[in-house]
């Protein structure tokens, strides 16, 4: 159909797409002594170390240097001052068989690439650039790659506004396209709009079906907890070790689960519940980003539980934290979904004698199994006070409808058949208004509360 071909176009190759060739890269952090621009929290070494990391996800890409050269504005067009650039370029020339480097901020304009890259010699990526394509790299449904579509336009929107002035400096004035009337950068312009538009309302459709998946869910009462962290702090593994689900293969690698992907597990009293894995998070990802990828977090406001999995191991596992809850914040997340939060702290193997200090946090070892009985424990406790369910024992007549009922209107965990009376003593999950309702057709009926 054509709605079907609109949609290919749109998921085809990215003019932006930085391909799958090896790169060499040179890793520069403008660090900040001082100032607004100087990030409170963090250190140029951490800083550096997440660039590193990043850069690791690619694969065939590699770092030859790291190298932190002070700056008081990063913002100006060389982005360092007259002799630290000097002393910044002569390195950068010096290092053999270099392909790229990696500037560590958030955005440079067209402009400033294009005056370094005739600098050194060699191409140069910003942070927006690199995330990007690691997403790019990373997405695998329809969604997943609409959403980088959408981020990259202003990503086009600025090369176009590059090509148009350098045009404009080689012919001297805009030239009309072939008496349309409308110049070379109004017709870009508008193509640019057609295209976000199209992204959007494709997004829109996407959303659509989505929630009717979710009133589906809603309908079947599976309760749905969402796995959340930041990037690489060991989400996949615990997922896998709570539902046995082989097939999941955890990557060790930033943002390996780009798409929420859903997985059935069951609690102690067997509960089936869904646990979704949900992107990674990550200090100063580039802001259009984070806009086209809180969209993939919308599912999570729809949960019944959120784990907050944390990597104890890690040096800003403070900071990490902090991240993660800023942008949950921002989620506009019902208050008892971000209150209820289960608190993990994951990878506790690699600590001797570890003792979380916040009071309520679950000390785990996904990897080994270590304290997931008590993490499944502790979901379903708060998975029964979320979803308003009970878990009780009732004593029924086989001769009478209450056993049909509550297999048509509860989960039925267990039944204990007395056959000397003719009764058998049922173990159901039941939410409250079923248990209401059961009350009040079988008055005469014993329950007793497990």
């Amino acid at each position: 159909s054509e709605e079907e071909e609109d949609l290919e176009e749109l998921l085809g190759p990215s003019p932006l797409a930085l391909g799958p060739g090896a790169q060499r890269v040179a890793i520069v952090h403008p660090a900040v002594k001082w100032g607004p621009k100087k990030s409170p929290l963090t250190t140029a070494e951490f800083q550096i170390a997440e660039a590193v990391a990043l850069v690791d996800t690619l694969q065939n890409w590699t770092v030859l240097e790291k190298i932190i050269i002070p700056t008081k504005n990063p913002n100006k067009k060389f982005v360092f001052g007259k002799g630290n650039f000097q002393v910044l370029t002569e390195k950068i020339k010096k290092l053999p068989h270099l392909t790229a480097v990696f500037l560590n901020v958030e955005r440079i304009s067209s402009l400033t690439k294009k005056e370094l890259e005739a600098a050194w010699g060699v191409k140069v990526f910003d942070r927006y650039t690199i995330v990007l394509h690691i997403f790019r790299c990373n997405a695998r449904t329809k969604e997943a790659k609409l959403q980088i579509a959408l981020a990259e336009i202003p990503l086009l929107r600025s090369n176009l506004k590059n090509e148009v002035s350098q045009r404009d400096q080689q012919r001297g004035g805009s030239r009309y396209i072939m008496g349309s009337g409308e110049t070379f950068m109004e017709t870009q312009s508008r193509v640019l709009k057609e295209r976000e538009l199209k992204i959007r309302n494709a997004l829109e459709k996407l959303r659509r079906k989505r929630s009717l998946l979710r009133t589906e869910r809603r309908k079947r009462e599976f309760p749905m907890i969402s796995v959340m962290g930041y990037t690489n702090c060991g989400k996949t593994t615990l997922i896998k070790a709570l539902t046995g689900e082989a097939e999941i293969q955890p990557r060790d690698q930033l943002f390996a689960t780009l798409d929420i992907t859903a997985h059935a597990g069951y609690l102690p009293s067997h509960m089936a519940v869904i646990y979704v894995d949900t992107i990674g998070f990550l200090t100063d990802l580039p802001h259009n980003l984070v806009e086209s990828f809180s969209a993939t977090l919308e599912e999570v406001a729809y949960s019944d539980l959120i784990v907050h999995v944390r990597d104890i191991t890690h040096p800003e596992t403070v900071l990490q934290k902090a991240t993660v809850l800023s942008v949950l914040k921002n989620l506009n997340l019902p208050s008892h979904l971000l209150e209820s939060m289960v608190e993990v702290h994951n990878k506790v193997d690699l600590i001797e004698r570890y003792k979380p200090t916040e009071e309520n946090a679950l000390a785990i070892s996904a990897l080994h199994g270590h304290g997931l009985e008590e993490l499944k424990y502790e979901i379903e406790k708060k998975i029964l006070t979320a979803t308003g369910k009970k878990i009780l024992t009732v004593n029924v007549n086989l001769e009478g409808p209450q056993l049909s009922w509550l297999y048509k209107e509860a989960t039925v965990q267990d039944i204990e058949v007395m056959p000397e009376d003719g009764t058998a003593r049922v173990k159901v999950i039941i939410s409250s208004s079923a248990f209401g309702r059961y009350k009040n057709l079988f008055p005469s009926s014993k329950i007793f509360m497990s």
